[in-house]
């Protein structure tokens, strides 16, 4: 299989990616350092293994990203959305967005519809979402409210688990949202917490499993939560189809602008 793993470099996606890479799957790293990307190549014992560098909260670099991507690839297996953003010491970015809406939700869309081309109805699309959602404020959403830390990081996983539910009425490929196990000991979680957190590997299981397993083969649109370890409900406004409808609309507004 060929797989893209975008924040491949560490947490969740490093360990996602070391496990592919054993089992014998091409394996396509994203992540925002060339340096890091070279080390996580050496530590594979790879280093041909395709690198693509992009700062997700760029959508400019998202394009170049999928773009670089189409020009050395002509068939994608599958997309882990698995890159994410909890908080930072500049969260509102040079185009007025919150950083976690545009790494969150925006750029794993923006990502995901260009890349569509690569990829058929036997593909798979798996967006990391959580078990913290928030209904979207649209004002927080155009960049036009802060928001705390972890409300912001909340109501962008429901922005992404919402147009998850969105796409796949519109696409063949698979398209799941996944919430890998809360307060995995990732960096992220680490920084934002204070916790070790549970075993990393974890959250890479579902993710293969997802990325992989006859058990996600007909679950387009549907919401894996893996702190009770089946499919699950998210919250109730990523299955209001009217809702759901008008936040795709809404991020297509803002990737025009930026």
């Amino acid at each position: 299989m060929k797989i893209v793993v975008t924040g491949a470099t560490d947490g969740i996606g490093l360990a996602t990616v070391k496990r592919l890479v054993k089992e014998g799957h091409e394996v396509l790293l994203h992540g925002r350092s060339a340096e890091k990307l070279a080390d996580v190549a050496n530590e594979l014992g790879d280093e041909e293994i395709d690198q693509y560098v992009a700062d997700l909260s760029s959508m400019s670099e998202v394009r170049r990203f999928s773009k670089e991507v189409a020009a050395n690839h002509d068939y994608l297996d599958v997309l882990i959305n698995n890159a994410g953003v909890y908080n930072a010491s500049e969260p509102v970015m040079a185009e007025g967005l919150d950083i976690r809406f545009a790494v969150n939700t925006l750029a794993p869309y923006e990502l995901t519809k260009a890349l569509l081309p690569l990829m058929d109805a036997s593909s798979r699309i798996v967006n990391l979402s959580s078990a913290a959602q928030s209904p979207v404020d649209e004002q927080a959403l155009y960049g036009k409210k802060k928001l705390a830390d972890g409300e912001a990081y909340a109501q962008s996983k429901l922005a992404l688990t919402m147009w998850t539910y969105e796409m796949a009425r519109r696409v063949e490929p698979v398209v799941v949202a996944v919430n890998p196990m809360s307060l995995l000991g990732s960096k992220m979680v680490k920084k934002a917490f204070g916790t070790e957190g549970r075993d990393i590997n974890i959250g890479a299981d579902i993710l293969c499993r997802a990325a992989l397993s006859d058990e996600f083969a007909d679950a387009s649109g549907e919401y894996y939560d893996n702190d009770i370890g089946s499919f699950g409900k998210p919250h109730p406004d990523a299955r209001n189809l009217d809702k759901c409808e008008a936040l795709v609309k809404q991020l297509e507004e803002i990737a025009a602008r930026v």
